[in-house]
C-alpha cells in the first residue's frame, strides 16, 4: 500500500514551511535583528543542549558551546547560501564548536543520564549499556565520535552528516568503518571480556 500522499505531502510542506521561517530568520539576523537571533536561539537551544549531552553533564560547558554556536550564527548568517536546510546549516557549525571543545579538552565526558522517554523495564540493564557504549563512544577520536553521535544517536543521515561535518558522504563512511572498528576491539576489553591475566 502507497504512502498516503496527502500526509506525506503535509509532512513535507511543514518542513519546507519551518526551514523558510528560518531562512527568513537568518536574513533579519544577517541585517542585525536581536530579535531574530533570539527567535533562532529559542528554537534550536533544546536541540543543541540534546546533542551536546551526549558528550558531557556540565551544564556551564553545554551552555558555552551552545552560546559559541550562536555567536558565529550571528557572525555569518549573511553567509547563509541557501544550499542546504538551515537547520544542517546550524547543526554544522554547532558540530565544528564542538570538535573544537572536544580537542581542546573543554567537554569532559561523564555517564549519560537516560531520557526518560526511552526508560525500558529492565531500566538498570539498559543503563549498564548505555555506560558501556559511552565509555567506547567517549575512546574515538573526535571526528569518529561525532560522527556516530549524529548518526545513532541524532538520526542524521549519511548526506546530512557530510553536510554538518563539510567532508564528502565517503569520508563519513570512512570515519564510521573506522569507529565501528575501533569500537569492536574495545568494547569487550571495556566490558572485562579481555585482558584478565590472572
Amino acid at each position: 500500500m502507497s504512502p498516503d500522499p496527502i500526509a506525506s505531502g503535509s509532512v513535507s510542506f511543514a518542513a519546507r514551511t519551518v526551514d523558510a521561517d528560518d531562512a527568513a530568520l537568518l536574513k533579519r539576523i544577517a541585517a542585525g535583528d536581536k530579535a531574530a537571533l533570539a527567535a533562532l536561539y529559542r528554537e534550536y537551544h533544546r536541540r543543541l543542549v540534546r546533542f551536546l549531552g551526549r558528550f558531557t553533564r556540565r551544564d556551564d560547558m553545554i551552555e558555552e558551546v551552545v552560546n559559541d554556536t550562536f555567536m558565529i550564527v550571528w557572525q555569518k548568517a549573511g553567509e547563509f547560501r541557501g544550499q542546504s536546510r538551515v537547520s544542517t546549516w546550524l547543526m554544522g557549525i554547532a558540530y565544528r564548536v564542538t570538535l573544537k571543545a572536544l580537542r581542546q579538552g573543554g567537554l569532559p565526558a561523564g555517564p549519560q543520564p537516560l531520557d526518560h522517554e526511552s526508560q525500558a523495564s529492565e531500566a538498570f540493564a539498559e543503563h549498564e549499556l548505555i555506560d558501556w557504549v559511552t565509555k567506547g563512544l567517549n575512546r574515538l577520536p573526535p571526528e569518529q565520535r561525532v560522527v556516530m553521535e549524529l548518526a545513532y544517536v541524532m538520526g542524521h543521515s549519511l548526506e546530512e552528516i557530510a553536510q554538518i561535518s563539510e567532508c564528502p558522504v565517503s569520508t563519513v563512511k570512512a570515519r564510521m568503518f573506522h569507529a565501528r572498528v575501533k569500537l569492536r576491539n574495545l568494547m569487550p576489553a571495556l566490558a572485562g571480556l579481555e585482558g584478565d591475566d590472572r
